[in-house]
C-alpha cells in the first residue's frame, strides 16, 4: 500500500543528514521547504512502525532527532500528525498573542 505523507525533520546540529537525505532521496521525496519534504511511502503494514523503523535502519538517531508525519488517516479521512521520534517542543511564538498554545494535531 502507498500513502501520502509530508515528513518534517529536525536532527540538531550535528544530526545525521547524509543519511535522512539518502533515504528521502531513494523515497522519491520532494522538497517543500527547510526540512519538509512531501513522499508516496510504501509499506505493508502500520503506516507509523513501518516508517519509523526505515528511517530508523537508514538514519543516526540521536536524543535531538525530531521527526513528525502528517497523512490523511485511511479510517476517519482526517489529516493528522505525530512524532515518530522526538517529542514537541515549546514554540518560540509561544505569548506574543496572549492566547493559549493549541496542541491538537488532527484536523478539525
Amino acid at each position: 500500500m502507498k500513502q501520502a505523507i509530508w515528513i518534517s525533520y529536525d536532527l540538531g546540529i550535528r544530526g545525521d543528514y547524509e543519511g535522512i537525505y539518502t533515504w528521502l532521496d531513494e523515497q522519491g521525496a520532494l522538497e517543500c521547504g527547510d526540512s519538509i519534504a512531501f513522499l508516496k511511502y510504501e509499506f505493508s503494514e502500520d503506516l507509523i512502525e513501518s516508517l519509523k523503523k526505515d528511517i530508523e535502519r537508514s538514519v543516526d538517531v540521536t536524543k535531538k532527532t525530531r521527526i513528525y508525519v502528517i497523512w490523511r488517516d485511511t479510517e476517519s479521512k482526517k489529516m493528522t500528525g505525530r512524532f515518530i521520534l522526538g517529542t514537541r517542543q515549546a514554540s518560540p511564538w509561544t505569548g506574543y498573542a496572549g492566547g493559549e498554545e493549541k496542541l491538537a494535531d488532527e484536523e478539525i
